[in-house]
């Protein structure tokens, strides 16, 4: 038998708070101040540990040589296209960001924005863009990891020199170009300066700037203290006469939306043509040439419809539904192709049936659908784009689980559809086996659950990583994931649960795992790994969880309440702390999904499954990686800590709980070296914990082959992937 580890003392405090009547104990408040000189030596003696406990994994090495055959470079996502020309943003395999490239009308391409020119040591990163409407300028924004800051610069397109800039404090933004590349309206946050003490809510503003003048002379067109986390969306009209924006108190919250007629764009006067806590429901406006309104709304159809409607006659009952809900089907988006020399213009959908993409074109007049886009796989489509102010080409990109992201442009003119771009992996694509079942869940409803194993699949249980997210509704889909491939290749199953929560089945499935009902999310997991045992496909000593920031709460919860389904537990970025979740980093902005400490019964919510709040001493735990970077801006870095400290003083099992910290690294964006040696450590802790081996005989049965990007591959996959919390 292993000796248990020995772990880093940590004091457990005598916090104790009467909330509402209950009495909550927290044990390791004191972990919540990073800059004290006690913590840092607690978790400077946790790095050291996970250290030690790595340098004995004997296949480390050869784990991070599969991630590197299976990791993708290249190009991943549409050219924003501008004009006469493309932006786009690739990843050679050598580097460690990506760089904006610009592509001229004659094809030649020239780097924009290298950050490694930039930053040297890889932690600078090309975070967005947004061209003007000509393609003349394009606004740039860089984040740099750990740091809070994000500043925006505006480059000649054609020489790369800054004409403008730095515009402040405007992480997370939106941007919308005026026509003629002079002005801009984007969010940015208040001045700290300004704020009280201690405040540390969003406080984001809409502001107009012209090119050439000082960002403090930027007037404030949006936005007041009664909504300080609200977060706000832009949208201008083709002839930029017209500003939409869109306005949410959190990332998955219903939104209203105001409309103004630019006559001065400097003091637009709004009217709010929806009102989110009538509708209850997500409304995203596009503004049409002929003045009215396209509405991508889940009003009464929670996996989504596409309505019109005049702008100045905006109730609900007015709208005029364009394409139809289709309940099996949820939307993802759309992109409307409007070049006048188009015989019609078209409306270019995408929507998921069953996890799987479809891509259809409609008559933008009355909705009649034009057919479907022929896709090469049973894959999933992200990312339409097209040319502004009108477009007659669309571009988007398709991926599935062995095919990194592809690039494909339809021109609406002759409906074709061509391969354009896209990346590659360093290596052979993996013969992997997908498809989808249902099990059913506690309470009788069915769950999807995706499959990914060996195309030869060996007889018998098998080590089995299980995946999951369910929170924001965003949905699970068979992505390109380096790190599912690695698995699957070395012979063991993914797997990938859609718990209530997410997306999937559109946005009942959201709500029927959000606020009061977010245990369902964490049963529904439990119930996926309890099905995979009880169907023979693994065993509770042979079972790994895996999930990020949401997903980490949901795994981390999950193994608290079933801690005998699972081997080994992996968490990045986890919420673990739901009593005080709001405190750290954008957690504030998230009770809309969560509900909030604050009030007694949603507190009690919390309580229920908050999974540092769930931890008994005595237990045999699994053995856990809690993994996140030094300083976490989005969940914080105190879950981490927390989480660790406390099952480390509870666990009865010899089965190690580490914790793995990360500096100069983001909550879900890192150095591509940094990001493939997570994966790497991720997938040799798991493997050792569940038996799998990445040189073993499943491994070899499985080996990649030299044809793995022919057609045959994408016949194979025929018949069986944002950036949140």
């Amino acid at each position: 038998m292993v000796a248990r580890l020995s772990y880093p003392a940590a004091r457990r405090g005598d916090v104790v708070e009467n909330l509402f009547g209950l009495s909550v104990a927290d044990p390791y408040r004191w972990l919540e101040d990073g800059h004290d000189g006690s913590v840092r030596d607690w978790t400077s003696a946790q790095d050291r540990l996970f250290h030690a406990y790595r340098a004995r994994w004997p296949e480390a090495r050869s784990w991070a040589s599969l991630v590197d055959e299976v990791s993708s470079f290249g190009v991943s996502e549409p050219p924003t296209a501008r004009g006469p020309v493309r932006f786009l943003a690739e990843q050679r395999r050598e580097d460690e960001q990506r760089r904006l490239l610009v592509v001229d009308a004659d094809g030649s391409r020239r780097v924009l924005v290298d950050p490694a020119k930039i930053d040297p040591s890889g932690h600078t990163g090309l975070y967005a863009w947004w061209p003007s409407r000509e393609g003349e300028r394009v606004a740039v924004q860089l984040e740099v990891a750990e740091q809070p800051g994000s500043d925006i610069i505006v480059l000649d397109a054609r020489t790369g020199e800054t004409v403008d800039g730095p515009l402040p404090r405007a992480r997370n933004t939106s941007l919308a170009w005026l026509p003629g590349g002079e002005a801009f309206y984007y969010v940015s946050r208040v001045p700290a300066e300004q704020l009280a003490p201690g405040d540390t809510r969003l406080h984001r503003r809409v502001r107009w700037h012209r090119i050439g003048t000082p960002w403090e002379a930027d007037t404030v067109v949006f936005g007041d203290e009664d909504a300080p986390d609200h977060y706000y969306g832009l949208t201008v009209s083709a002839d930029g006469r017209s500003l939409a924006i869109t306005a949410m108190a959190g990332p998955a919250a219903p939104n209203h939306v105001y409309v103004a007629e630019l006559i001065d764009p400097r003091a637009p006067r709004f009217v709010r043509v929806v009102d989110g806590r009538t509708t209850r429901a997500r409304v995203l406006p596009r503004f049409l040439a002929n003045g009215d309104l396209l509405l991508v709304t889940d009003y009464q159809a929670p996996c989504g419809r596409i309505c019109v409607t005049d702008r100045h006659d905006t109730y609900p009952a007015a709208w005029r539904t364009l394409v139809p809900e289709d309940p099996e089907a949820p939307l993802d988006e759309c992109v409307v192709l409007d070049d006048p020399a188009l015989a019609r213009p078209v409306l270019l959908v995408a929507r998921a049936r069953h996890g799987i993409s479809t891509v259809t074109p409609y008559d933008l007049a009355d909705g009649r659908p034009l057919g479907r886009l022929p896709l090469p796989g049973a894959g999933v489509v992200s990312s339409l784009r097209t040319n502004l102010p009108h477009g007659r080409q669309a571009w988007f990109g398709y991926c599935d689980l062995t095919t990194p992201p592809v690039i494909y442009r339809y021109d609406a003119a002759d409906g074709t559809l061509e391969r354009e771009t896209g990346a590659a992996i360093s290596g052979h694509a993996p013969r992997i086996h997908s498809r989808g079942v249902r099990y059913r869940a506690s309470d009788g409803t069915e769950i999807p659950l995706f499959l990914f194993t060996p195309e030869e699949e060996p007889p018998g249980p098998r080590p089995t990583l299980l995946y999951g997210y369910g929170s924001f509704g965003m949905p699970m889909r068979p992505w390109f994931f380096p790190l599912a491939a690695a698995w699957v290749s070395a012979g063991g199953t993914f797997a990938v649960a859609c718990v209530r929560g997410g997306g999937e089945a559109g946005e009942h499935w959201h709500e029927a795992g959000r606020g009061p009902r977010k245990h369902r999310s964490i049963s529904d997991f439990n119930d996926a790994a309890a099905w995979l045992v009880e169907t023979g496909r693994t065993t509770p000593a042979r079972l790994a969880s895996y999930g990020v920031s949401g997903g980490g709460l949901l795994v981390t919860a999950a193994a608290t309440q079933r801690p005998d389904l699972y081997a080994a537990v992996v968490a990045a970025g986890p919420l673990c702390d739901m009593v005080r979740y709001e405190r750290f980093g954008l957690g504030h902005t998230w009770t809309e999904e969560f509900g909030t400490a604050s009030h007694p019964e949603q507190l009690r919510w919390l309580l229920r499954y908050s999974p540092y709040h769930n931890i008994t001493p005595g237990t045999p735990y699994p053995a856990f990686l809690l993994a996140g970077a030094v300083t976490d801006l989005q969940t914080g870095e105190a879950h981490v800590s927390k989480m660790c400290a406390a099952l480390q003083h509870a666990t009865s099992s010899d089965r190690p709980i580490l914790m793995r910290r990360e500096p100069g690294t983001a909550h879900a964006a890192s150095p591509a070296s940094k990001e493939r040696a997570l994966t790497a450590d991720i997938l040799a802790f798991a493997g050792k914990h569940t038996g799998l081996s990445p040189g073993g005989p499943a491994s070899r049965r499985t080996a990649v082959t030299p044809n793995g990007r022919g057609p045959r591959r994408l016949r194979r996959v025929a018949r069986g992937r944002r950036r949140s919390g």
